[in-house]
């Protein structure tokens, strides 16, 4: 049985780490580089780097800020943010980056997925999704959470496995930042409706939500930040309590 993976996520806004809530009210939650060595001691499986304003400000990605992480991490590393052409994606992973997150620029430009799994491989691209629930319905946003559309997170999901994404990084608008658990009904479907690892991200508050999200929402993997950040929850301890109530980790 595959093990379920732990992946705290550094959202990074001029250099340094913030959370908000549903996307905004942003406050700094600390240096990415000291992040990166205690999650990496902590027992992390994975971690995500997120530039949340490089699509919105129309610049390229912090790749220095990449580099310098990367020299310190020795597990797998997600970039993302502001990725919109091949060369983005190959300074990147000659940067340090193991995998990398596409989300606006793959939904406008949904043949970006096909060539880059082409070019890099499936397993290095991770098609990040921002749903909304609004009337009954999970809308996908571009721009971080800024822009609406009126495509459904299932049917763009699903799109982007058969485009060649590897991997699907679902964030729920609605749950993020809140601490009321991660949005278990959408991952569900999207998970039993893709063949490719989901990511659960948004809303992770207590020990419970990790376990109700691997078990009823049929993740493959949880993201969490500020719970993390600010040490609310330690990864040996979450990973401790997963492990006695039968949810398989990496110990």
């Amino acid at each position: 049985m595959l093990t379920k993976r732990i992946i705290p996520c550094l959202d990074i806004k001029n250099g340094r780490t913030v959370k908000g809530r549903k996307f905004q009210f942003l406050k700094d939650a600390g240096n990415p580089i000291e992040l990166v060595c205690w999650y990496t001691k902590q027992g992390a499986d994975e971690i995500v780097f997120l530039d949340i304003t490089a699509t919105n400000e129309k610049r390229k990605i912090l790749v220095n800020l990449v580099k310098k992480i990367s020299y310190y991490i020795n597990i797998p590393f997600t970039v993302g943010g502001g990725i919109s052409k091949e060369d983005d994606v190959e300074i990147l992973l000659q940067s340090g980056a193991d995998k990398i997150s596409v989300n606006t620029a793959a939904f406008k430009n949904p043949k970006l997925l096909k060539i880059l799994s082409k070019r890099f491989g499936s397993q290095c691209i991770v098609l990040a999704i921002d749903t909304k629930y609004e009337n009954d319905i999970w809308w996908v946003y571009l721009n971080g959470g800024r822009i609406p559309t009126k495509v459904k997170a299932l049917d763009w999901a699903k799109m982007g496995e058969s485009l060649g994404a590897g991997e699907i990084l679902l964030t729920s608008m609605n749950h993020d930042g809140t601490k009321n658990g991660f949005a278990f009904d959408i991952t569900k479907k999207i998970s039993e409706k893709v063949s490719i690892p989901v990511i659960a991200s948004g809303g992770a508050g207590c020990l419970k939500d990790f376990y109700n999200i691997f078990k009823n929402g049929k993740a493959d993997a949880a993201l969490a930040a500020s719970i993390f950040h600010y040490k609310e929850i330690e990864i040996p301890i979450l990973k401790k309590y997963l492990n006695n109530h039968n949810i398989p980790v990496r110990i």
